[in-house]
Parts: C-alpha cells; sequence; structure tokens
C-alpha cells in the first residue's frame, strides 16, 4: 500500500512517516505542494491514499486536491488541518477531500481513518489474496501457507518482503517488471543498489521454499517476474 504525505511541519511529518511505515505502508513525504503535484504527476496510478496538509508552502493542500479531482482522479485523501470551523471542514470536503482529521491527532485514529478510506474506497482490491496454498491477508499483513492437511502456517517476513508478495499476488500471471517493482515498492527519494528487487526476491523465494511453495515466482529474463497461479 503506496502513500503520498504532504505535509510540511517536519517534527509531525517525521512521526506519520515513522507510523506508516512501521505498519507496512510505502510512503513518499513531500514538504511542500509543488514537490507534491510532481510527485503525483510522475507517479500518477501508484499511490492507494493520500494525506494532505490545508497549509502548505508552494501549493496547498487545497489547491492540490482541486488539482487531483480536475484530473478525475478517485485517490482518497485525508485532509489534515488545524482549521476546525464547520465552514473550513465544507471547503476541504467540497474540494474533493474523502475524509478530515483536526489537529492535534493521535496516531491511532489516523490509521483508522485511512483503513475506513482503504475499506470504501473502489480502487482498493479484495483484503485477502489466494496463489495456490499461499494466502496473503492485506488488513492483517499476514502470509499464510495451507497445507494439504489442513494446517496452515503463518510465514514470517519483513516489510518488504510482505510488499513484494502483495504486489506480485494482485498482479496473478502477469509480468511485471523490475522498474515496475522497484517503482512500488521503495520511496521515490530511496537509494537503492541496482539488483535491489533481485535481491529481495532471492529472498523471499527462500522463505516461500521453506514451506514448499517452490517456483510460484517465475523470472522472466531480461523484464521482471510472474507469480505463477
Amino acid at each position: 500500500m503506496r502513500v503520498l504525505l504532504v505535509e510540511d511541519e517536519p517534527d509531525l511529518g517525521k512521526a506519520i512517516d515513522r507510523t506508516l511505515k512501521q505498519e507496512k505502508y510505502i510512503v513518499d513525504w513531500a514538504q511542500d505542494g509543488c514537490e507534491a503535484w510532481e510527485y503525483l504527476e510522475s507517479h500518477w496510478t501508484q499511490y492507494n491514499l493520500a494525506i494532505f496538509d490545508w497549509l502548505l508552502p508552494g501549493l496547498s493542500g487545497l489547491e492540490l486536491l482541486r488539482r487531483l479531482r480536475a484530473k478525475n482522479s478517485a485517490l482518497p485523501v485525508l485532509m489534515l488541518t488545524a482549521k476546525d470551523r464547520m465552514e473550513d471542514k465544507v471547503a476541504g470536503l467540497d474540494a474533493g477531500a474523502d475524509d478530515y482529521l483536526v489537529k492535534p491527532f493521535g496516531m491511532a485514529e489516523l490509521l483508522a481513518r485511512l483503513r475506513a478510506l482503504q475499506r470504501r474506497s473502489p480502487q482498493i482490491l479484495p483484503q485477502q489474496l489466494q496463489v495456490g496454498n499461499l494466502v496473503v491477508d492485506c488488513g492483517n499483513r499476514t502470509v499464510c501457507h495451507l497445507a494439504i492437511s489442513g494446517k496452515s502456517q503463518i510465514i514470517s517476513l519483513t516489510n518488504k518482503e510482505f510488499q513484494l508478495i502483495e504486489y506480485l499476488m494482485k498482479h496473478p500471471n502477469q509480468i511485471v517488471t523490475t522498474d515496475q517493482i522497484r517503482n512500488q515498492l521503495w520511496e521515490v527519494s530511496a537509494d537503492t543498489f541496482s539488483n535491489v528487487v533481485a535481491a529481495q526476491v532471492r529472498l523471499l523465494r527462500r522463505k516461500l521454499e521453506s514451506v514448499g511453495c517452490a517456483n510460484l515466482i517465475e523470472t522472466v529474463h531480461g523484464v521482471g517476474y510472474r507469480m505463477r497461479n
């Protein structure tokens, strides 16, 4: 799940960024509206959720929303603001915000509101994905192997391994390129090495093979990978 966070307050931005990453979100953090619009224009289809602060340098959160909706984007947006007057809330919602959170707020409430946006967004795929005997629960962030005996075994994965298998399972029997995986799983500002995707796939394969799920991830040489259903 990829999130665009637009927040110019360094302490609050760091806190939200850290909290989201602990919950296994992939986060691109922009600190002004112009930077955020550049993220949106270059990675238009890759975001599942967005969090906009209202008052930003460059473009305001309200202007970002208006531009986004003018492009007919249905990206779910949570607006953060210190403005708590009814007129301000109405203005934000009318501009295209899906939800509104007044500062100060607790991180537990922020996460709950994001989960609610995910549940009602038409862009979000089903919470549970299955390929063969492998089941990914996107809500609980777990991966489970279903044995022939009927017993299930949870596979312990790192955040990045979970993000990788979730992405592949959302595109069963489709070839996804190395660049698509890199762009989807790593933040725009991340300093990654050239074979980072291959290294991550290798680590994930080892864990799948350890529970008897060999050959699920096929290498398409010179292109990328495919999750075989």
